[in-house]
């Protein structure tokens, strides 16, 4: 009888998390600002259909980044979730850090269990307040880490680059016009050249409080869009836009023009 090979359970779950990371890079950055009246969410996304930023209640959005089919399972299931809980109890019972953590314990699952490939996605989850200190963001990664961010967060893509120009031009307090300049310029920066990122390949949304509805979640649409940064112009080719492209014809986001994995037909039951 042949004695099976023994691996290093370190050494397996390091494989887990270097293939999962290596899928999440593919796709395009994800970024979180907080600015006066609330949480901006911009990504570069070309897709009209298969948005990366979407509302799970009230006051709750939901982003991320990395394989579409995996990420929607996880929004339907927390749209599920918040859905029992405000119906069973009160809807102030929603809470961002409550959905967190049900994302926390089901990635964190689905990462350590050997039956099956780790989720390659990461995701904000955002909830406001009355008053900006009141914001908060949590950010989790695909083995089910909870990390709550202030003022910005970046993930996905070349979210390192992303990140040093937001730590350079972010500012507290700034107003959505201001915040969403900052964004959209972190998001078309590299090391070698900046782009200019077309109007109709952003995807915008914000919790804006100052909404008088109970739903705070706003996509911005084209036209408003180009009210609040103008005409941009053609997109300037550069060495970030050609490795998004290799990355999409490979297949691993299909929000980034590839539908090949499409949305999957059997949902995630909702996380415990």
């Amino acid at each position: 009888m042949s004695m099976p090979f023994y691996v290093p359970q370190e050494q397996v779950m390091k494989d887990r998390a270097d293939f999962a990371r290596k899928g999440i890079s593919r796709g395009r950055s994800v970024v979180a600002v907080q600015y006066s009246d609330g949480v901006l969410f911009v990504s570069e996304n070309p897709s009209q259909a298969l948005h990366k930023v979407s509302e799970i209640y009230d006051r709750i959005a939901f982003a991320a980044v990395g394989r579409y089919n995996e990420f929607e399972n996880l929004r339907i299931a927390g749209v599920r979730l918040a859905d029992m809980r405000g119906y069973a109890y009160d809807r102030r019972d929603v809470t961002g850090r409550s959905l967190a953590n049900a994302y926390a314990q089901t990635l964190g699952t689905i990462f350590s269990s050997g039956g099956e490939k780790p989720y390659e996605v990461e995701i904000f989850v955002a909830e406001i307040g009355d008053a900006p200190e009141d914001d908060q963001i949590y950010r989790l990664t695909y083995d089910g880490q909870v990390a709550d961010v202030q003022g910005f967060a970046v993930m996905g893509g070349a979210s390192d680059t992303v990140a040093a120009y937001l730590e350079e031009h972010y500012t507290e307090g700034a107003s959505l016009n201001d915040a969403l300049h900052v964004a959209v310029a972190a998001l078309g920066h590299s090391d070698s050249s900046d782009r200019v990122i077309p109007v109709r390949e952003l995807e915008v949304a914000v919790l804006d409080r100052s909404r008088t509805q109970k739903r705070k979640f706003l996509r911005l649409r084209s036209d408003r869009l180009v009210d609040l940064l103008g005409d941009r112009g053609p997109e300037t080719p550069g060495e970030a836009s050609e490795e998004a492209d290799t990355a999409d014809a490979a297949g691993a986001d299909p929000t980034n023009g590839s539908a090949a994995d499409g949305v999957s037909e059997r949902p995630v039951a909702p996380p415990a």
